[in-house]
Parts: structure tokens; C-alpha cells; sequence
């Protein structure tokens, strides 16, 4: 089934492929890792740029510059921040224009190197700010773009101005621009390890997303038989007792066709519950879809396996779901000990599946073991 996003009326018009539509939705995903991006960039810029005002202006004070450059420095230090942002948010390609966005920060940084007379610590301050976001949010290809660009900036401002540089250091310099310097690098690390915190965050909710049956929190079938292999190999190589149980839940379509299948959701919730509350926490539950379960019991022998099993038949024996107290649920269980027998791990699943099928035959709600 399509997520709803295929409820826009277009979507509905016979000439829209589903390629056009799968087009649609990677250029969504883009757009908002753009939007994401863009997002990230803004902070520190507006912290540093805005902390920039005042080493720069006080260099400036003494090259004593027409009002116009006053007004550009304040517009650049306050303003632009929030306009790079506005320009970046309704840009069709919002990552694009961000990088762009980083350019004019660099072309503009080396302006005012080039107006100050390259003013050693306002120089050292632009150069720290800049290099830092070019290179964290686009690497060495970025910061090598606007370094070129910050030099060529400052060249060029330098000779339509007139200005000689000085190389020079006051106090008042000093004192303007140490704090920049020390606590610029400071708060880019504080918004780089925020973005690390979430997106290791990101990581793990796609890692559970990927290994987790959604309805029910136990593994899926394709990471459970991940962890049977290995399960597997270990034993096989340790000389470690091992069982496997395949359990299906009895008449569950007649459930669903009788109930419905919102009581047959919860007749599957309830029976991975039993389970969880009876099984040891070592022991790795997967839903193979539908109604199975699977089950892998580490260092365990069948007989400990089916005195589990037993116990889990005797919870379910009591048990009523309160969205239909009439419904009686009964599992039946296949039990699969490690034996030297099996040459591979689908060899040892074969024999639970197999145990399973018996434990049907003879008459459901039981289990028993392969032969």
C-alpha cells in the first residue's frame, strides 16, 4: 500500500507514473535535509557574525570609513543572518543556496580584512569563523572555495580603497577580538555535538526501525534469522546446547474472519506479551509475520524448552482480551534442539517448522519436539 502522500489529486490522474511519483518523494526528502542543513548553519552564524561586529568596528574606527560601510557592517552582522536563512528556507534547492549563502560569508569576510588594512586580530577571528563553517558543513572542497574567495575579496578591496595595510595590534583590538576567538570555536563544538547527539539519535531509530517488528517490538524475521545464524556458527564452534521453537497461534484466522482483524492484533500483542513475561531476557523473540513467532533459547536444553512452553500455555489457558473476553487463545509450539546433525542453520529451522506441523496435527494447543 502507498503512504498517503498518494492522496494528492494529481497522484489520481491516469498520466503520473509511479516513477514520477517516487520522484516526487526523493526530491521531498531533499528538499527537507536541506531544510535541515540550512537549519544547522544558522546558529552559528548569527552567534558569530554578530560577535564579529565589534572587533571590526573597532578596527574600522581608526580607517574612519564613510557611513555607508557603517550601515553594511551592521546590516552584515544583524540582518543578513536572518536573511540567509529566509533565502535558504524558500529556495527550491535549500542546500544549494545555503553553500551559496557560506560564499557570501567568505566574499564578504575578506571585505572587511581588506577595510580594516588586514587588522591582524579582526583578520585572525574572520578567518577562524569562516574557515570553521566552510569547512563543517562543506569539508576541504568548501573551505578551499572560500579561502580563495576571502583572499581575492580582500585584494580587490584593498586596491579600490586605498587602503595600506597594517598589520598592526591594539589593546582595544586585542580585547575585542580574543573573546571571538576563544568562544566562537567554543560554541561551534557545543552546536556540533548537539547535531551528533541527534543524529546518532536518527541512527538508532533506524537501526530499531530496521531490526523491530512494528507491531509488536520483538526482532523481524530477516534480523531474527541474522541472529539464528550467528546463534548457529557460536554453538556450533563452543559445543554450546542451543534450542529453537517456532510458534504459531491456533485457528488465528478464524479469529480475524470472526472478530476482526483488530482483535486479531490483539491476540497477536498478547501472545508476544506471554511470551516476554515467561521467556528469560536472553532469549530473542522474532515475529515471522501473520500469526508465527520464532524463538532462540541459547544454552538451553528441549526439555527446558518445553517446560517454558508449558508455562506459557498455562498463562494463555486464563487468559481473555478485553476487546473480546469470548476468544480463547492456544499456541502450538515446534521445538528444535541443536544437534551435530544439521549442516546449516535452515537445516535446524526446518526441523522447528517441522515440529511445529506435528504439534498441529495432533491436535493444536501442545508442543512438541523434532524427532
Amino acid at each position: 500500500m502507498f503512504p498517503k502522500i498518494m492522496n494528492d489529486e494529481n497522484f489520481y490522474n491516469k498520466d503520473v507514473t509511479r516513477e514520477e511519483w517516487q520522484q516526487g518523494l526523493s526530491q521531498d526528502d531533499h528538499h527537507r535535509s536541506g531544510i535541515r542543513f540550512a537549519r544547522r548553519v544558522r546558529l552559528p552564524r548569527i552567534f558569530g557574525l554578530a560577535a564579529m561586529f565589534f572587533p571590526i568596528a573597532g578596527a574600522l574606527v581608526a580607517q574612519a570609513p564613510p557611513g555607508g560601510w557603517w550601515l553594511l557592517l551592521v546590516g552584515w552582522a544583524f540582518v543578513w543572518p536572518h536573511l540567509a536563512w529566509q533565502l535558504a528556507y524558500r529556495a527550491a534547492d535549500p542546500r544549494v543556496s545555503e553553500m551559496n549563502n557560506l560564499k557570501a560569508d567568505a566574499i564578504v569576510a575578506g571585505v572587511w580584512i581588506g577595510l580594516t588594512g588586514v587588522n591582524v586580530l579582526p583578520t585572525a577571528a574572520l578567518i577562524i569563523l569562516i574557515g570553521m563553517n566552510t569547512m563543517g558543513a562543506g569539508g576541504i572542497r568548501l573551505f578551499t572555495a572560500g579561502a580563495i574567495m576571502t583572499t581575492i575579496a580582500a585584494l580587490v578591496t584593498l586596491q579600490l580603497t586605498g587602503v595600506s595595510p597594517g598589520f598592526t595590534i591594539t589593546p582595544l583590538e586585542l580585547w575585542l577580538a580574543l573573546p571571538v576567538m576563544v568562544l566562537y570555536p567554543l560554541f561551534f563544538a557545543w552546536v556540533s555535538y548537539q547535531t551528533a547527539i541527534r543524529l546518532a539519535e536518527h541512527k538508532r531509530r533506524l537501526e530499531l526501525m530496521s531490526t523491530r517488528d512494528g507491531m509488536t517490538g520483538v526482532f523481524n524475521r530477516r534480523h531474527w534469522e541474522i541472529l539464528l545464524r550467528n546463534e548457529y556458527d557460536t554453538c556450533r564452534r563452543a559445543h554450546r546446547e542451543a534450542a529453537i521453537l517456532i510458534i504459531d497461534i491456533d485457528h488465528f484466522k478464524s479469529i480475524n474472519d470472526t472478530w476482526g482483524h483488530d482483535v486479531g492484533d490483539e491476540a497477536i500483542i498478547a501472545v508476544t506479551r506471554q511470551l516476554q513475561l515467561t521467556l528469560r531476557a536472553g532469549d530473542m523473540i522474532g515475529r515471522f509475520g501473520g500469526d508465527e513467532f520464532a524463538v532462540i533459547m541459547s544454552g538451553t536444553p528441549a526439555e527446558s524448552a518445553i517446560a517454558a512452553m508449558s508455562r506459557v500455555h498455562e498463562r494463555l489457558a486464563v487468559l481473555t482480551l478485553p476487546c473480546a473476553p469470548q476468544v480463547r487463545l492456544r499456541i502450538s509450539v515446534g521445538v528444535a534442539p541443536l544437534t551435530e546433525e544439521f549442516c546449516h542453520y535452515r537445516e535446524w529451522l526446518k526441523a522447528a517448522d517441522v515440529a511445529l506441523y506435528k504439534a498441529k496435527n495432533a491436535g493444536r494447543n501442545r508442543t512438541e519436539v523434532a524427532a
